[in-house]
């Protein structure tokens, strides 16, 4: 929504067009007559917004099911803020936002008024130079409608973990602290600094999500799964959303990577 209130500054009539309403539409349309990169993204543009409308022509109750990046369905589902800032959103994604306002930057004489911001000398390139950085990002997570469908899994964050702690593994795992953490007997804060710190960063890696917060978090909490058999210690964490309480319990066999052939 910025960039496009950057481009549409003092936009001149001929080059919004004076039957168009969407004047990002018909700015992206007129450069890429004369920019290729621009050219692409409105061939892909226009393809979404023939999805779009398919979809709204399917009868109700069949697109909601299918999840995203199945082979039913190799595009995601829009939302309405995506298609209303659909030309800035693919260009983003396509990582070429930057070039093509750069490319107007160039060229600001044949859109924009002299007033214009992207015909400033030095707030037009500085606009281009900031889109740099979000055009080198990878948009493969975005959040969608269906996000409790695409979140990892449990077994994934497990995984994530093993990895990123694996070059401090040099024992066995049966001896490792549960929460494999090496703390120094030295006297002062700065080691209880550092274990608080690492502590954090392994609850965060177990159970982060974006839409809930961890409240509490404690070690070696026993739970007897059976009457039949012994308790068995685990991670216990209490997380807040936006509407309710979660509490989750991890066994120390599973964080620790040594759960074997065990049930």
């Amino acid at each position: 929504g910025v960039v496009e209130a950057c481009l549409l500054h003092m936009l001149k009539r001929r080059a919004a067009g004076f039957l168009r309403t969407d004047k990002v539409a018909a700015l992206f349309t007129k450069v890429g007559k004369t920019c290729a990169i621009a050219g692409d993204v409105c061939k892909k543009v226009q393809e979404l917004q023939q999805q779009v409308e398919s979809r709204k022509n399917q009868p109700n109750g069949q697109e909601p099911l299918k999840r995203q990046g199945s082979t039913t369905s190799k595009t995601p589902v829009l939302t309405p803020q995506a298609i209303k800032h659909i030309w800035v959103r693919t260009a983003l994604i396509e990582k070429v936002l930057d070039k093509i306002v750069q490319y107007i930057v160039d060229n600001c004489s044949k859109y924009y008024e002299k007033e214009a911001l992207l015909a400033d000398p030095v707030c037009g390139p500085i606009l281009a130079s900031l889109l740099v950085g979000p055009c080198a990002l990878e948009y493969t997570k975005l959040k969608t409608a269906d996000h409790y469908w695409t979140d990892p899994s449990a077994d994934e964050l497990v995984q994530r973990h093993r990895i990123h702690g694996a070059h401090g593994r040099q024992d066995s795992p049966s001896k490792r602290p549960a929460l494999g953490i090496r703390k120094r007997h030295s006297s002062g804060s700065t080691s209880e600094d550092r274990f608080a710190a690492s502590a954090r960063e392994y609850v965060e890696s177990l159970h982060q999500n974006s839409r809930t917060h961890l409240l509490y978090g404690k070690n070696n909490v026993l739970v007897q799964p059976k009457d039949d058999l012994e308790a068995i210690p685990g991670y216990l964490s209490l997380h807040q959303s936006a509407d309710n309480l979660t509490l989750k319990w991890t066994p120390n066999q599973l964080m620790n990577g040594t759960l074997g052939d065990s049930e």
